[in-house]
């Protein structure tokens, strides 16, 4: 999988008022961009968490989940999670953390 990271200034990767956008190349040579909505860390690694930014009503659209590490030339790469225990770690952990601020959310009272 190739992966093209156009990323911004912010600790997180993003200027004000923008996003990350990572476009994902498939082994048909497609590419596929997708919205970066979350970075979390399970046991000592970085994840991004991705959304496609094109809905196809016809698909149930899931977040992807990538493992994130560095080059020795310090480049972010995103790489596929082969491993299902580690694959279910993380989605545990994400599922957990969604809610966990859903549940924060309900807990906020509400302005005037």
């Amino acid at each position: 999988m190739e992966v093209t990271w156009e990323k911004g200034d912010n600790k997180d990767g993003t200027p004000e008022g923008e996003e990350d956008t990572v476009i994902l190349t498939d082994e048909d040579g497609e590419e596929h961009e997708f919205q970066v909505v979350d970075f979390i860390q399970v046991e000592g690694k970085d994840y991004a968490v991705l959304l496609p930014k094109e809905v196809n009503l016809d698909d149930e659209d899931e977040a992807i989940i990538l493992r994130m590490e560095e080059d020795k030339d310090g480049h972010t790469l995103l790489l596929e999670i082969d491993e299902d225990d580690e694959w279910d770690r993380v989605a545990e952990a994400w599922e957990d953390l969604m809610e966990e601020e859903d549940e924060s959310e309900d807990e906020e009272p509400e302005g005037d």
